[in-house]
């Protein structure tokens, strides 16, 4: 700290730039990994996971890193067998689950909507076979064969698909190439939603009502919301309320639209802006697709210890 400067306003600094404060480092500890490796490699967790989330704020390669955040190889190699192994999914279910518990998930109104993250040139080039974790000899999640990138006009991107409830926090996502439509990954976000409840009890996995545009309209996500008993406030296409007119009784009956209900769908707008605020998010650095779906995932992390 340089003369003069207040431990106030050096500590606004700090959590400024990314690292995690006092509170928010006490209600991540809990859920990390508690195994000491050779060497003690796991003793420095709020070091490294502050490297890693001001290369989220930044999206500076890990060799930039500053040097409190230790040696960028650390960070780098944590970051990317967390994400490999699944840590971090089950790291924010574990956060969701303090969140539940306190009553402070909005069940009542949760929303699907997607958002699309260039591709930056660091992020192509990805070999075809299946990364070498040493320490689990597991498939690691989310590999996919395309990388989960696509070629589009703009050049290569994938996209977000982001379940997100009323707190304006997301509670599941799915990365895809960037061309892939929105309705076909309803489900699969949906299914996604798993907030265990550690006193006892059935996970969560149902929100009480969905809302979503006129991407996610079909015949399909309506039926599988019937059979789980959501309800749902989604506008119909033109092209489908003119097949169904034209069929007649065949055709089944319009479709509920409450207009203030869908008033309310901009709260997953600004959780999807909230994740692009990170930087690592908004464009994508990462390789592999369970890279950036880790790096996603650090992100939703951080936006639910903030809450």
């Amino acid at each position: 700290m340089s003369r003069g400067t207040s431990p106030t306003l050096a500590s606004f600094r700090l959590v400024w730039g990314g690292a995690l404060s006092d509170q928010e480092w006490a209600r991540l500890e809990p859920h990390l990994p508690k195994h000491v490796g050779r060497g003690g490699r796991w003793r420095s967790h709020r070091k490294v996971i502050n490297g890693i989330l001001f290369r989220q704020r930044t999206s500076v390669p890990c060799r930039d890193l500053p040097a409190r955040s230790g040696k960028w190889k650390t960070v780098h190699d944590r970051h990317r067998r967390w994400s490999a192994h699944g840590t971090w999914k089950g790291t924010l279910r574990a956060v969701q689950a303090d969140a539940d518990a306190e009553d402070r998930i909005d069940w009542s109104r949760v929303s699907v909507d997607s958002a699309s993250s260039r591709a930056h040139q660091h992020a192509t080039g990805a070999r075809t076979a299946a990364p070498c974790i040493p320490e689990r000899r597991s498939q690691p999640v989310q590999h996919d064969p395309d990388e989960a990138l696509g070629r589009s006009r703009g050049g290569l991107t994938c996209k977000i698909h982001v379940a997100g409830e009323g707190g304006r926090r997301p509670l599941a996502f799915v990365i895809t190439p960037g061309q892939w439509g929105n309705a076909q990954q309803l489900i699969p976000v949906l299914e996604r939603i798993r907030v265990p409840r550690p006193a006892g009890g059935q996970t969560q996995t149902r929100p009480d009502h969905l809302g979503g545009d006129k991407a996610y309209s079909s015949r399909r996500n309506s039926r599988y919301l019937r059979r789980r008993q959501v309800k749902r406030t989604i506008p119909e296409r033109k092209d489908q309320r003119a097949n169904r007119r034209r069929r007649g009784s065949a055709g089944g009956r319009p479709v509920g639209f409450d207009k203030a209900v869908y008033e309310r769908r901009d709260e997953v707008e600004r959780t999807v802006n909230a994740l692009k605020g990170f930087p690592a998010v908004a464009t994508r650095f990462d390789k592999r697709a369970y890279g950036f779906y880790g790096t996603v995932t650090v992100a939703a992390i951080r936006l639910w210890l903030r809450s």
